[in-house]
């Protein structure tokens, strides 16, 4: 009774959404009231419950987030992502060009919201497509294969940092099993799945000089965009990997824990990014602000979303469904890290949306993961494939890549909504193989 409960709860959050078109923080905490009083909780300890719920989810994030929007925002107005490019593309040559246009999509695409990234990059494509006379899309699958998967996959970014949470898993530790996973996704999902839609599309892309403003020779330089962009990741991921190190002193040994702290790396980012990318190179530092104060409006209705999600989670927590859901997904003849990818497809399917989909998924397997023992960073990445998979019309990433590319329904199909769906199951049997290395 309880399972069909949470699943007639979660059908309705849906229709709330999808039907409805309620937003999304209104339509969780709509079903986190109705939650409450169906599993007959004490009136007097609702209210409590979902402001924990909302404390709970926010307290480490809200500041991760909102730096990690300004942080993103300065590198898309320096030029540094065009700068990223450039440099990839240079390296490599056009013989592997698909190549480098995937590594741009994921080094810029982990600093940069995704729907930031889409903007600032999309322009690139039909650049670099006037240049070589290639396909749109053959370019742009590579490319916007590497914005989704570290979107799906990759902290800072809302989805990844918030399942982290919910189940204790270790930032660091993610953020080190994703970057082999995303590696491995992108280069199926972007270059070689592009190779098979060399004729889908405009046969040749026509520069359209879409957002780009700034001339390359006033770009900052390439190694300074890519060490800043890079710069969050690498103070996390150094200090995770310190830990297996012996380091003697135990001041050293505070300072490197210290930096390696997602806002304190995020806080020490942005101050490098404002100096290094903004004000040595001329830029008023009264405009830098102004930029990454308004960069915080892009924020609002995400850290919404993810309150409403915690309210729910904490509502399933204190009414005792969590415990009853873990007890019967124990049964479930299937492994958690494909019942969890599982979860969040179908979620993603119904509503569109890639971080709802990880997040409604994340309460649900949260029991699961602390029972059964599962490795809560795998789980993160288990879940995040599967919030990429089978992006449709329902999806505004669908009808951007439409519009942009000048595609038909059955050739977006044919190539964005294959290219999510590829990347969510070559995610997951990334995550599967990883599991049987780290696992005890």
């Amino acid at each position: 009774m309880t399972v069909l409960a949470v699943v007639v709860l979660i059908a309705l959050l849906i229709v709330l959404i999808s039907w409805g078109r309620l937003p999304p923080f209104l339509a969780f905490m709509a079903i986190a009231l109705i939650a409450a009083l169906w599993f007959g909780m004490p009136l007097n300890r609702i209210a409590k419950s979902l402001e924990r719920g909302i404390g709970d989810m926010l307290g480490g994030l809200a500041a991760i987030i909102c730096l990690g929007a300004m942080f993103g925002r300065t590198i898309a107005d320096s030029g540094a992502a065009r700068s990223i490019a450039k440099a990839l593309i240079g390296v490599v040559g056009a013989r592997f060009i698909l190549i480098a246009m995937a590594l741009t999509g994921l080094i810029v695409g982990i600093p940069l919201f995704y729907s930031v990234g889409f903007v600032v990059l999309v322009p690139l494509i039909f650049s670099v497509g006037a240049r070589t006379k290639l396909p749109a899309v053959l370019l742009g699958i590579p490319l916007l294969c590497g914005l989704s998967v570290a979107h799906g996959f990759l902290p800072p970014h809302p989805s990844p940092t918030a399942i982290i949470k919910v189940f204790g898993a270790d930032l660091g530790l993610t953020l080190i099993y994703g970057a082999i996973v995303a590696g491995v996704t992108v280069m199926v999902a972007g270059p070689l799945l592009a190779m098979t839609m060399k004729r889908i599309g405009p046969a040749v892309v026509v520069d359209q000089g879409m957002g780009q403003s700034a001339p390359e020779e006033q770009l900052p330089g390439s190694f300074n965009s890519c060490f800043t962009a890079l710069l969050p990741v690498a103070l996390i991921a150094a200090t995770t990997a310190l830990a297996y190190v012996p380091i003697p002193s135990p001041t050293l040994n505070e300072v490197i824990a210290f930096t390696g702290q997602p806002v304190v790396a995020l806080m020490l980012s942005l101050i490098y990014a404002t100096i290094s990318l903004g004000v040595a190179r001329g830029t008023n530092f009264k405009t830098l602000m102004q930029a990454q104060a308004a960069s915080l409006n892009d924020v609002a209705v995400i850290l919404l979303t993810l309150a409403g999600a915690g309210a729910l989670k904490q509502v399933f927590v204190d009414s005792g469904v969590s415990a009853q859901l873990g007890a019967w997904l124990q049964d479930v003849p299937l492994q958690p890290l494909i019942l969890g990818w599982l979860i969040a497809v179908v979620i993603r399917v119904a509503l569109g949306s890639a971080t709802i989909a990880g997040l409604t998924a994340a309460g649900i397997m949260a029991p699961v993961v602390a029972t059964r023992h599962i490795d809560g960073s795998l789980m993160v990445l288990s879940i995040g494939a599967g919030s990429l998979m089978f992006s449709h019309v329902n999806d505004a990433g669908f009808w951007m890549f439409k519009e942009y590319f000048h595609l038909s329904l059955r050739d977006t199909f044919r190539t964005w909504t294959l290219m999510e769906s590829v990347a969510g199951s070559v995610g997951l049997v990334c995550v599967l193989v990883l599991n049987q290395w780290v696992s005890p």
